[in-house]
This record gives structure tokens, sequence and C-alpha cells, in this order.
């Protein structure tokens, strides 16, 4: 007996041994305390899983790894940790005259609690479910609440409403609580929405609204189109016939031409024969100089030898005619 308390004495006084968890939420600061009430000249804290550690000395820090800080009484401050930072941590503090205390803190670090919602499935029979969605996480606890009162047994993610329950359309919320949070979604009415060929009925109604004001959206100004082409067509007919009706009015004595073409361009004046008399050119004199004229043919007699043809005046008888 006296054995076990010397052992029990000895292992007081070589160190002491202090365990505790602390919650930590994901994405926040945590501070882990440091159970000694002494301020330490030199303290060391180690993160076991990772053995990632940091010193303080003479109030400077001498080594961090830990993404941390240790502040004045000897608590280490872990800035926003992650899944990874739970674990337990080992503080070793030295005093100054030379003794050494350690022990272990375990902190565990939650995931962020989202804020829920509700879905409602309605069946064909009247009945429906109610689910809550929410993200799996560790230690999460679900409960219903019906106009603000709980749901005795309803500890799951879906909640079953009888076709009678669906009648009374009452307010349905969910809450959802880890260690460290709780959050309520938004309260619901129990009232399955009218369903037109497989969709929301007022859904349906926007659709086909829609739709038709499209539908007779396109119809007018596919009328408006066709009409405007029908007075293009009838115009472009019209222009044809009056310009036939002028060219079938043209007569010799003078002609009547419309002012324009069919492009709707002037059109182009007439050209005018020039009626006055032109002066006979040198080359037309000469030529009608060198055409003599056939001698007429001889008139047919009885006699065998006719008479002799007269011999042409030479030009020294002709100027014998002319001297006196």
């Amino acid at each position: 007996m006296s054995c076990e308390y010397s052992l029990l004495f000895l292992f007081l006084c070589g160190f002491a041994v202090s365990a505790s968890t602390k919650l930590c939420e994901q994405g926040t600061s945590c501070i882990i305390k440091l159970p000694a009430q002494n301020i330490p000249s030199e303290i060391m804290w180690t993160h076991l899983s990772s053995g990632d550690f940091i010193i303080k000395k003479n109030g400077r820090i001498k080594v961090n790894s830990l993404n941390g800080t240790i502040e004045e009484n000897g608590s280490l401050t872990l800035k926003s940790v992650t899944l990874n930072s739970t674990g337990k941590y080992k503080y070793t503090v030295y005093a100054s005259d030379g003794t050494e205390t350690s022990g272990q803190v375990e902190i565990k670090v939650h995931e962020k609690l989202p804020k829920p919602t509700i879905r409602l499935v309605c069946n064909a029979n009247g009945s429906a479910y109610l689910i809550c969605e929410i993200p799996y996480s560790e230690d999460l606890t679900i409960s219903w609440y019906n106009e603000k009162q709980i749901i005795n047994g309803a500890s799951e993610k879906r909640l079953f409403l009888t076709p009678a329950q669906m009648q009374e359309s009452k307010l349905y919320s969910c809450h959802a609580k880890n260690p460290i949070r709780e959050e309520q979604s938004e309260s619901i009415t129990s009232l399955c929405a009218r369903k037109l060929f497989g969709l929301d009925f007022w859904i349906t109604v926007s659709i086909l609204s829609g739709g038709g004001a499209l539908l007779l959206l396109l119809s007018f100004v596919l009328v408006i189109c066709v009409w405007r082409r029908f007075i293009q067509q009838k115009h472009q007919q019209d222009e044809d016939e009056l310009r036939l009706r002028v060219f079938q009015d043209e007569t010799p004595n003078g002609t009547t031409r419309s002012k324009h073409t069919a492009r709707g361009q002037p059109a182009p004046p007439i050209p005018q024969e020039d009626t006055s008399p032109q002066p006979q050119t040198q080359t037309q004199t000469q030529h009608k100089t060198q055409i003599r004229a056939r001698p007429p043919p001889p008139p047919k007699d009885d006699e065998e030898y006719p008479p002799p043809l007269p011999n042409p005046r030479n030009k020294q008888q002709r100027k014998r005619n002319v001297e006196p």
C-alpha cells in the first residue's frame, strides 16, 4: 500500500497531467487555455497528430509551425481552424527554477452548420413528405416543429404527412443542431399545389399565356408583312400597266413618252431628225459630172443600111464658128 502512495506522489511531483476537450467551429479562431496558473517563462505547444509545434521563450516566439500564437498567460490561439486541426495538443511548461510541467488538451472541430431548407413532395393519394435538406455532418440532430410545437419522435430528415394532416394546412419547420450551433429553417404550409400537364398549375398557366401572347404577336407581324407585300405588288402592277398604255398611245406624227423610266429615273430625250437641206459636197458633185447619160437606142428601120451618124465637131470648128 505504501508503494502505491509513493508512486502516486512521485507522479504528481514529477509532472501533472490534465485532460480536457474543447469544441471549435470550422473557420473560426479557437483558444486553448493553459491549465497552469503561473505565467511561464518558456512554453511549447505540440499538435500530436501532425507534429507541428510552437515555442515561446522570454516573451518572444522562437518557432511557429502551427499557424497560431501564444498569449501572455500561455494559452494557445489557433487562427481559422479546419477539420485537420482536430486532435490532442500537448503543452510543456518550463519554470524559472527548472521545473517542467506538461499536459494535454483535446479539441474537436465541427463543420459550420448551414441553414436547412424544406422541400415538399406531394403524392397522388393526398399524402406528402417533408424533407429537411441539410448536408450530413457528425453529431447532427434533426427535429421537426408543427406550429412552433415540437413533434415527438420525429428525428429523421423525412417527415410523412397523412391526407388528414395535409388538409389542416399547418406550418412546419425543421431544426438542425450540432454540439456548437443550432439552425432553423423557414416555415412552410403543408399545401400541395394543383398540377396541370405534370407541372404546377400557375406555372403552366403562365407558360401557356406567354406562348399565346407570342403566337399572337407573330401572327400580327405576319399579317403586316403580307399586306405590305401585296401593296408593293399592286403598285408595281399599276406602274407596268401605265407604262404599257403610254407606249401603245404613240403616233407616227408625234411621240408621247413617259417622263420617267420603269425605275423612276428621268427618260432620255428623243433624238430629232434634221430636215434642213444639206449642201452637197465636192465629192458628190464630181461624181455626178462623171456620170453620162446613155444614148437612146437606134430606131428600128426596114432599110438594110441605116444613115450614118453625124461626127462630133472638134475644137477648131468650134473656134471658127465663134469668130466673125
